[in-house]
């Protein structure tokens, strides 16, 4: 018999496993937030600077100085509204972004900011063998750790991109928490084959994204443009159906992507909104995964 191939000739048990390697477990949707909070805000910023070319090999120096730019002036632009709004979030860090920029990490961790794990050059995950993975993973804890001061206790992988072994990786590492996966909206835990492993998913979305809307490729036919307004409206009513949901809020930005003037007034206008729709919990991703594990409904 000639091996099966095709997806329609697999038996019963191959897209079975495939489909329940790594699955969604029980909803950790909290009965309340702190303190009569509606809704829990999280917002993140995935601090890839210079990796997103320097992963696939790259050399362009174009591509690398604007990488840069997520260090010269979106960092200090964001950083000064989170200051003026008193609010905290959650920087997913590449090693190779906090050994280029060790300050600007520090930075994150000394003003009462996450500091997560976001791999080591922003590697593939999916095409790393395990055991390559598994190292350049908890290397890249270690890394954030020295020059942090705060081990991270949650991961986002680069690019939401996960492998057969990332779960299993996470799980042996004791994290508490994984932000990649896009299941749900609620806080839930992670089964591995059916077990449940102990990590609890903050879940993403390619449309809380602000890289989907503004990202191009100037050698390629990749041109998507969004003008700022049409992206604060979706973010802005997403946020309001999690308000009504009495749910989570989880916004993902890129420095180098959101940190422009013409839109970094995105965030500013999206936490003033927020803020002005009251009884909200503004707080780093960790903090909102213990709380929904220690207070589901």
């Amino acid at each position: 018999m000639s091996e099966q191939t095709n997806p329609w000739e697999w038996p019963e048990e191959k897209w079975r496993g495939r489909v329940n390697r790594v699955r969604a477990g029980r909803s950790l949707k909290p009965a309340a937030w702190p303190n009569g909070a509606r809704c829990a805000v999280a917002l993140s910023f995935d601090v890839d600077h210079e990796t997103n070319e320097l992963r696939d090999g790259g050399e362009s120096i174009g591509a690398m100085s604007r990488g840069q730019y997520g260090n010269r002036q979106g960092i200090p632009r964001i950083m000064e509204i989170l200051r003026r709004h008193d609010v905290a979030a959650s920087f997913y860090v590449p090693a190779v972004v906090a050994l280029l920029y060790p300050e600007e990490t520090r930075m994150f961790a000394a003003e009462g900011h996450e500091v997560g794990i976001h791999g080591w050059i922003h590697e593939r995950n999916s095409i790393l063998p395990p055991d390559v993975e598994r190292d350049l993973q908890m290397r890249s804890a270690d890394t954030l750790e020295r020059i942090a001061g705060v081990r991270p206790v949650g991961i986002r992988t680069p690019s939401w991109d996960f492998s057969d072994a990332t779960l299993e990786i996470t799980r042996d590492m004791g994290l508490i928490y994984d932000s990649s996966l896009m299941a749900d909206v609620d806080c839930h835990t992670l089964l591995l084959d059916g077990e449940d492993t102990g990590v609890i998913e903050l879940p993403v979305e390619w449309i809380r994204d602000d890289a989907v809307y503004f990202n191009m490729n100037r050698f390629s036919a990749l041109r998507p443009y969004t003008p700022p307004e049409a992206v604060f409206d979706i973010f802005l009513k997403e946020f309001e159906a999690a308000h009504a949901e009495g749910g989570i809020f989880q916004l993902t930005m890129h420095p180098h992507v959101t940190g422009y003037r013409s839109r970094v007034w995105i965030l500013e206008q999206l936490i003033e909104r927020i803020k002005a729709k009251g009884n909200i919990w503004f707080a780093t991703h960790a903090q909102i995964v213990e709380w929904a594990r220690d207070n589901a409904a």
